[in-house]
């Protein structure tokens, strides 16, 4: 059914299992951005560190405090004359108020009212131009002029607070929390100690334009921890205590006289089924959008939304309940679904760091409630998800895409992604440095063979043999009709990404092979630039004496299981198989389960069976096997990983 509200973005669909995101032509609402360049016309690839130390030293700010707001602001890089959806410039990200991106404001449900924008006084564009001399234009073209602008917004906001220029960071606890953009006490005081977190821990990487930025750690600054209480968010929404978190409730009603309701189920997780997965999802249109989205019975659903701007939680749905927001029933009963306001070809203007962190900090939340392991095969984007049967894989969806960076969120999230194992294990994990790891894409703009600008990606494409001239690996699922895999943005059918598993099928010099959907799929792996690192862990086989065994998109009770009355539910098996002597890394198991679909006042009952699945990392989306279908087999450290190497290449 075509969404009433959606139906306004191209490409948007929805179903009773939750296919909400729409499809990333969407994005032709926007105006085209064109990404930066991977080189700004700097000779010295270190000039924005130079930068930073001139202008902490002409404004009298620490040069620690500089660097640790424009890290939170951008993580330093300058998409120049490119301004996000808050309209914000540069490394700082200088808000001009007349240049607020496409969507504009994010604003917050009616039953929250919207807050202030401070971030137009602390970070305004426009005050920095007077305060530093340099014209308007400058400020946002120039990453220079950009950084001298906030360091003289920080000193003109301390000499305001009544506060001396001192050389000590936390003297400037009260100016910080001034830039994070929001007037609520807590969203501000989370900034900032968000910022002096990385002034303690240090930071180093390269930018979106080739510049190579180091912030010293410096473990011995402290400040006062009163400063950052603020006050006790409402209790109604499910959220961290240090997040002030809104609550717009998903509609529940019915829909028609013959039974059909919307747009959610009633549950009792996790006592009546394990809550084991989160779904990283990105909206693929504009939140105002997405509020009335979920307000409609007749639409698709999810627990919680981000905004763009400043990283604002709303939350739609208890985490009890089960959404419609995975394409997949089975996924729905088992996770926790988050929509994150942005467009997955447009990564720089909506993907904001404000909101990776509190997204972050989110998921951390939910992960320590329900005990869900922080790893790719339970947290994963909408794009991970499998498809329930082999006729609905090719309408599941694509985000949050290649440009979401898996390996800054797990870094965000406490569990970096690094190898566990040494270089010969017979497992890898996929992890390409994402600033310089730049995949050729197309279908970005309104022209879909168009390439896209280069751009940091968690993607790595697979082709048929180890050679760049090789066709890409295909997918017969996703494209049923024969046709070839593309290096467009939204076929998944030829590319893995950052944090996922696989068993290692061959090494050839620079290329390691990895089995994938039943073939051997190659990927460029050189041991100077490596795009994956060993890993330790189980994985499955064939069980001596199958040829081949199936594969499936969802875990569902043996026949025998389903009590009198509740009608079972067909297995039915992807067009996959897994033949002997193939491997497929495993982090976990399931029961079949099931549960029952019905509108009312009491949660619907939970089908348990008796056979058990493996979870498993079949391609870029995941999949399930009967456990007596397969051997268990473990792969050990083949040596133990160098420290030096064992997190992969770096940004």
């Amino acid at each position: 059914m075509w969404s009433r509200v959606l139906s306004r973005v191209p490409g948007a669909v929805r179903g009773r299992n939750g296919l909400i995101c729409a499809t990333a032509s969407a994005a032709l609402l926007l105006p085209l951005l064109v990404w930066p360049s991977s080189d700004d016309g700097a000779t010295d690839d270190r000039r924005l560190q130079g930068d930073f130390a001139n202008a902490a030293r002409d404004y009298h700010v620490p040069v620690s405090v500089l660097m640790g707001v424009s890290y939170l602001q951008s993580r330093w890089d300058s998409h120049p004359g490119v301004p996000s959806t808050g309209g914000g410039y540069g490394p700082m990200h200088l808000v001009d108020a007349g240049a607020v991106g496409a969507a504009g404001p994010s604003p917050r449900p009616a039953a929250q009212p919207a807050r202030g924008r401070p971030e137009q006084r602390a970070t305004d564009l426009r005050r920095a131009a007077r305060l530093t001399g340099e014209a308007a234009d400058r400020l946002r073209l120039d990453a220079s002029a950009n950084v001298r602008g906030g360091a003289a917004l920080l000193a003109a906001t301390q000499k305001a607070l009544g506060k001396p220029l001192s050389g000590n960071p936390a003297d400037w606890w009260d100016t910080v929390s001034r830039f994070s953009g929001s007037s609520d006490k807590a969203e501000a005081a989370t900034y900032a100690h968000d910022v002096f977190d990385v002034i303690r821990k240090g930071a180093h990487r390269t930018t979106d334009v080739g510049q190579r930025v180091s912030l010293t750690a410096r473990p011995e600054v402290r400040w006062n921890p009163a400063g950052r209480s603020g006050p006790q968010r409402p209790e109604d929404p499910e959220c961290p205590p240090e997040l002030s978190c809104s609550w717009l409730s998903a509609s529940y009603g019915t829909i028609d006289d013959e039974g059909d309701y919307g747009n959610h189920d009633l549950a009792d997780r996790p006592r009546d089924q394990k809550i084991e997965y989160i779904v990283i999802h990105d909206t693929e249109a504009f939140l105002p959008i997405m509020f009335k989205t979920v307000q409609d019975p007749t639409e698709a659903s999810w627990h919680y939304s981000i905004s763009s701007r400043d990283g604002h939680v709303t939350q739609h749905i208890k985490t009890k309940d089960e959404a419609w927001h995975s394409g997949n029933q089975f996924v729905n009963a088992r996770s926790i679904g988050i929509e994150h306001e942005g467009f997955l070809t447009q990564p720089d203007a909506w993907f904001s760091e404000q909101m990776y962190r509190t997204s972050a900090r989110l998921v951390r939340f939910l992960a320590r409630k329900y005990g869900i392991p922080l790893d790719r095969q339970h947290i994963f984007g909408h794009d991970n998800v499998p498809a329930p049967t082999a006729g609905s894989i090719p309408d599941m969806h694509d985000d949050p895409g290649p440009f979401w960076d898996w390996r800054h969120y797990f870094d965000l999230l406490g569990a970096p992604l690094k190898a566990t194992a040494g270089p010969d294990s017979p497992m890898v994990t996929v992890l390409p440095g994402y600033a310089t790891h730049k995949p050729r894409f197309t279908g970005c703009t309104a022209n879909k063979g168009d390439p896209c600008p280069p751009h940091g990606s968690s993607a790595v494409r697979l082709y048929t043999e180890p050679s760049d001239d090789a066709p890409l690996i295909q997918d017969m699922g996703r494209h049923p009709d024969g046709a070839d895999s593309t290096e467009d943005v939204n076929d998944l059918g030829s590319r893995v990404s950052a944090g996922q598993t696989f068993a290692v099928a061959g090494r050839s010099g620079d290329w390691t092979a990895i089995w994938f959907q039943g073939d051997k799929a190659w990927f460029k792996n050189p041991k100077e630039h490596p795009t994956a690192v060993g890993a330790a862990g189980r994985m499955v086989t064939p069980k001596a004496g199958l040829n081949e065994i199936p594969v499936y998109g969802r875990a569902l009770p043996d026949e025998g299981s389903y009590p009198e009355g509740v009608t079972s539910q067909p297995q039915s098996p992807l067009p996959y198989t897994l033949r002997a002597g193939q491997r497929y890394v495993t982090r976990s198991s399931v029961l079949g389960t099931w549960a029952g679909k019905s509108f009312g006042n009491l949660p619907s009952p939970v089908v348990k069976g008796r056979e058990r699945y493996y979870e498993i990392q079949l391609g870029h989306r995941l999949a399930f096997v009967r456990e007596q279908d397969v051997d268990l087999v473990k792969a050990p450290s083949a040596k133990t990983p160098d420290p030096a190497t064992a997190a992969g290449p770096r940004d």
